[in-house]
């Protein structure tokens, strides 16, 4: 590449405030489709007993108080929990990357996914990847996630492990 065509990488704010943006999104799509299963009992049950606890003991007893075993739940609602709030958004995430190269909050800034070597579209399993990625990033205390501030080319560990970019989308 030269240097009026060289890439402009997104850096740490920008997506993390894409991220929030994405969150939100995702947040608004899952509490109806878990209202229209549950209810509005099994999303604030407990609401006002938490606001209670008033230090770590007492926020650790109160997570054991809300433990249910697979036979009080059924085997089916811990898959359709899983479902709801894992596989959903991810397949969600990943069908944006495929399709745009973004997800919405990055499109807000003009922002893209590209393959780190050649700046085209990543393949899909780099993409696949690269979402697996984020979990390997934010075991140890979120620091592959905070590498994209400390990196040259803005890149989390998420994305050196698949071998892509994040940069601002071409007029």
């Amino acid at each position: 590449m030269t240097s009026d065509s060289a890439p402009q990488y997104v850096g740490f704010w920008v997506r993390t405030c894409a991220a929030l943006i994405d969150t939100l999104l995702i947040t608004l799509i899952i509490i109806p489709i878990t209202l229209s299963i549950y209810g509005w009992p099994q999303l604030f049950d407990g609401l006002g007993e938490l606001m209670r606890v008033t230090d770590l003991q007492e926020l650790m007893e109160w997570l054991e108080s809300r433990e249910t075993t697979a036979e009080e739940t059924g085997v089916f609602g811990g898959v359709l929990d899983f479902l709801i709030s894992w596989v959903l958004p991810a397949i969600a995430i990943i069908v944006f990357w495929i399709v745009r190269q973004a997800t919405p909050g990055k499109m807000i800034f003009s922002a893209v996914i590209v393959d780190a070597t050649t700046g085209a579209a990543p393949s899909g399993g780099q993409l696949i990847g690269r979402y697996l990625g984020y979990f390997l990033a934010l075991l140890p205390m979120g620091l592959g996630i905070l590498w994209v501030g400390l990196d040259r080319r803005k890149q989390g560990w998420h994305d050196k492990l698949a071998g892509t970019v994040v940069v601002k989308k071409r007029k």
